[in-house]
């Protein structure tokens, strides 16, 4: 146990000496959070052999489920989605916005990969792959119910499996515990109908909101890592106990402190192939979403102390920079931008529902997009092609050629959120123009207001949207891809339900059927 504890502390040593003899860390050593600027959110990671892999929540988008894989914890390709449509397939072939999958708990047991997910209107699902990157298995709910959240299986040292889950208020009635259920080895059934509750975080002063729990053993106790205190200034938790059916004991293990960093919670404990510990979590950035952090994490006396410890207190705070977990990997993050040149959409994209293959067609380079019937403004559209925003400030530059669009046809560049814009064409009359449309409380079927329009005089047109620091959004056309033309005012990006803003493309039929459509050349994105 000395030797095992001497290794896990040596690079904490080094890196002290090397601050101490005045040696800085290079670039290339060091990481700075968040360390995936997207709304990658609740997010849940592990290890297997000497890659690390990452799944998180996607609510109403499919496909659902994103998978991410790394060799360092740092930097992350997207290589999937586990979910290609969401079920049940009927309720979600229209948007169901911040309802579907919430967070899903990842695991690697008996030789597969499982996620055991939520969705709060039904019950928890599972599903296991025997490669990361899919296929997975079809969707098995494992336990229904309403308001049955956060599920995180735990396989004990003597056979026995549980689950523990936590429970959503605007569905069961109540929240604020975590309730532990036996279950099947194999996941296929549960074997107690109404579980017990081993937490209740109603009974601890000034706790609100327990939810999120990833179940844990180590050293014999059993470790609840869970978030309370809501997602915008909660905090960290831990809980321990011998007995799996508790007493449990608790302590703040991180808060933001002194940092920038709100309500940092809610993710994941992992550990190097060398023993040393590390803790993924969340920061809510409203328009930006939940993009994801890691922490170095140690433990004193049975307990976690997660990022800088503050005075020795136990309860840490996150860092801004620290030293890589693993050194000698060249900066990667998930895709953005499409040549659409490919057989298949890039990964990046999601639909705004369960998607149709009839909505688009992938030809010599180019995407191409059918108007789409609507009857209102975008917020019930399934058919916007979406992905998350992915830094703090960057510029998207599209092309399309609009000579397909019929009559009544809108389509363009979208900055999608509970307040939306977009820049694009209008087809009415015979006649197209430019028109820049924004739309505020999309979601309480705000009516679309044409801010700005110029007569199109070219079918072939480049729009631009440049995002800066708090969702600044400007848009600009041009018809060479040289000079922009500014229009209008800037819009500021605004989040979704439980999502950051989405930026992507849409056709659209103001009709009761699909006619005409556009071709995009390209979505490029470059940061700023």
């Amino acid at each position: 146990m000395r030797g095992r504890m001497l290794i896990r502390c040596l690079p904490f040593f080094f890196a002290a000496l090397l601050a101490a003899c005045g040696v800085a860390p290079t670039a290339d050593d060091e990481y700075r959070n968040p360390i995936l600027h997207a709304d990658y959110s609740d997010p849940d990671a592990i290890r297997v052999g000497d890659k690390y892999y990452l799944v998180s929540s996607s609510f109403n988008s499919a496909p659902g489920l994103p998978l991410l894989e790394s060799p360092d914890m740092v930097n992350w390709t997207l290589v999937g989605h586990a979910l290609p449509q969401q079920v049940p397939l009927d309720v979600f072939a229209l948007p169901q916005h911040g309802k579907g999958v919430w967070a899903p708990c990842l695991r690697y047991h008996d030789g597969k990969f499982w996620i055991f997910y939520p969705d709060p209107d039904f019950g928890i699902y599972v599903i296991t792959a025997t490669s990361f990157a899919g296929p997975w298995s079809a969707p098995r709910l494992l336990l229904a119910g309403k308001g049955l959240i956060d599920p995180t299986p735990l396989w004990d040292d003597d056979g026995q499996a549980y689950l523990l889950h936590a429970l959503a208020k605007s569905r069961a009635g109540f929240n604020n515990v975590l309730t532990l259920r036996r279950m099947k080895p194999d996941a296929s059934g549960m074997l107690d109908d109404a579980g017990r509750v081993v937490i209740d975080a109603n009974k601890l002063p000034g706790y609100t909101t327990l939810e999120g729990p990833k179940f844990y053993k180590r050293d014999g106790y059993y470790y609840v890592f869970a978030p309370a205190g809501g997602v915008e200034q909660g905090w960290q938790s831990v809980f321990r106990s011998r007995s799996i059916d508790g007493p449990y004991e608790v302590r703040i293990v991180l808060a933001q402190g002194a940092s920038a960093v709100n309500g940092p919670h809610q993710g994941a404990w992992v550990q190097t192939p060398q023993g040393e510990d590390w803790f993924f979590h969340f920061q809510d950035k409203r328009a930006y979403g939940r993009v994801v952090h890691l922490q170095p994490m140690r433990w004193r006396d049975g307990w976690p102390v997660i990022g800088e410890d503050v005075a020795g207190s136990g309860t840490g705070q996150p860092v801004a920079r620290h030293r890589k977990p693993v050194a000698g990997y060249a900066s990667t993050a998930p895709a953005t931008s499409d040549e659409f040149d490919g057989a298949a959409l890039g990964l990046q994209w999601q639909w705004n529902a369960n998607w149709r293959p009839e909505w688009y067609a992938l030809d010599g380079g180019r995407l191409r997009l059918f108007g789409q019937p609507r009857a209102g403004n975008l917020w019930d559209v399934p058919s916007l092609l979406l992905q998350k925003l992915p830094a703090e400030s960057f510029t998207v530059t599209t092309k399309l050629d609009v000579s397909g669009m019929a009559d009544g046809g809108d389509a363009g560049l979208v900055m999608y959120g509970l307040d939306y814009a977009w820049l694009g064409v209008r087809r009415a009359d015979g006649k197209s123009r430019l028109a820049l449309v924004n739309c505020h409380k999309a979601n309480a079927k705000c009516r679309e207001n044409e801010e700005a329009g110029v007569a199109l005089t070219s079918p072939q047109v480049w729009l631009r949207m440049q995002v800066r620091v708090g969702g600044v959004t400007r848009f600009s056309y041009s018809y060479d891809d040289r000079a922009y033309t500014p229009i209008g005012a800037p819009f500021t990006a605004a989040m979704g339900r439980w999502v950051g803003a989405q930026m992507g493309l849409f056709s659209a039929s103001n009709g009761a059927a699909a006619v005409g459509h556009i071709d995009i050349d390209h979505f490029r994105v470059t940061p700023d």
